[in-house]
């Protein structure tokens, strides 16, 4: 089985079917199939940032309960 890609991989390659698509001298159907191609790509990056998200938003309490990370500023830092 194939090794999964990172995410900077699946940009990478969302940027080249990106420029290919740009280009506009490519054969309709392979226009087509980078198109889909990107579709997937940009699925599979929008899912990776959801998820690191998560992960970034939620802190570990001392009692090892996990609790969503509040990032409001209500001044109590100043």
């Amino acid at each position: 089985m194939a090794e999964e890609k990172t995410f900077e991989e699946n940009l990478q390659e969302l940027q080249q079917v990106v420029s290919n698509l740009e280009q506009g001298d490519i054969p309709l159907e392979k226009a087509l199939t980078e198109f889909q191609k990107g579709i997937q790509l940009s699925s599979e990056l929008q899912e990776t940032l959801k998820n690191a998200e998560k992960t970034l938003t939620k802190v570990m309490q001392d009692n090892g309960e996990e609790t969503n990370l509040d990032l409001g500023t209500d001044g109590e830092n100043e």
